[in-house]
């Protein structure tokens, strides 16, 4: 009988995986201070802040502030990693806080970039930052092969989103641009571990796709918790190209293919049923991108 935990077999694997991300990230190892144009810093103090000091477009201001608030809730899902795999496998609580380590960095620099170019109101910035946090983020789910999934995606998902919305901000913003290519690789990293762990259990067993069902049917980023997520979300899709279109073909469509779900062949009724249930749900999420694409 399978259980939700995490192979005890694959930990020769798991390990190779952590020493590959290990040496990957010392490669690309970065501080947030050298991402930050500091010749436009100004003192609040001294100049107080102005809505005409702002210089980005609302969509590219909406989709940075959202990812910072998104990041802010480290804390949060840091409790979640600690708690799902504190009894599993050594090496997967030495990436959690290696994961942890890394990530640190990223709301720091979002915030400070978007402070130092005066493209927020700071008090504004810090109310919402504080509710966030205070809100906290609360999963449905708490076994380790299920959060491996959801990690799998939503690392994925944050990677896209970086390097989509660089690609409309460099057009007002180099600097932006580049400290959001700058996370993209963070998260890319992340996402290569949390996928190929996954990838490992499907080969050893593909029973345990019973396991990842929930999740990648149920999927929705962390940054939902927000009050106005979804009005945030609407805005993001129309100006800087992450939305509903994107993320199936290039966080869902892509994972399904990586695991190769649709030729997995597991034994159990269950499994196949779950097998059975991503691919419809996969196959009607590709029928509404080609109606749409055809709309277009």
């Amino acid at each position: 009988m399978l259980n939700s935990d995490l192979d005890i077999r694959l930990e020769p694997r798991i390990k190779e995986l952590y020493q590959l991300h290990k040496e990957r990230s010392a490669n690309i190892d970065w501080s947030y201070h050298e991402f930050i144009p500091w010749d436009k810093a100004m003192s609040f103090k001294r100049v107080p802040w102005d809505e005409s000091q702002v210089t980005l477009p609302e969509g590219v201001i909406v989709a940075i502030e959202t990812a910072l608030l998104t990041e802010a809730n480290l804390p949060w899902y840091t409790s979640h990693l600690d708690y799902t795999f504190k009894n599993s496998m050594e090496v997967i609580n030495d990436f959690v806080h290696t994961w942890t380590a890394e990530e640190d960095q990223h709301s720091n620099l979002l915030e400070t970039y978007l402070l130092v170019t005066r493209n927020v109101n700071p008090k504004r910035l810090h109310e919402l930052r504080k509710r966030i946090v205070e809100n906290g983020w609360f999963p449905d789910f708490t076994n380790p092969l299920a959060t491996m999934a959801y990690t799998s995606l939503q690392e994925l998902g944050t990677l896209v989103f970086y390097n989509n919305v660089a690609k409309i901000a460099g057009q007002y913003d180099k600097d932006l641009a580049t400290l959001l290519r700058r996370l993209a690789k963070d998260e890319a990293l992340h996402y290569a571990f949390y996928r190929d762990t996954v990838k490992a259990h499907l080969e050893l067993d593909p029973n345990f796709i019973v396991f990842f069902e929930n999740v990648i049917i149920n999927f929705s980023m962390p940054g939902a918790v927000m009050p106005d997520f979804n009005e945030r979300m609407k805005t993001i899709a129309i100006d800087t190209n992450y939305g509903p279109l994107q993320y199936f073909d290039q966080v869902l469509d892509v994972v399904v293919k990586y695991w190769d779900i649709e030729n997995l062949q597991p034994t159990s009724e269950e499994a196949k049923q779950s097998q059975a249930n991503i691919m419809k749900y996969h196959g009607r999420l590709k029928r509404i991108k080609d109606r749409q694409l055809a709309k277009k």
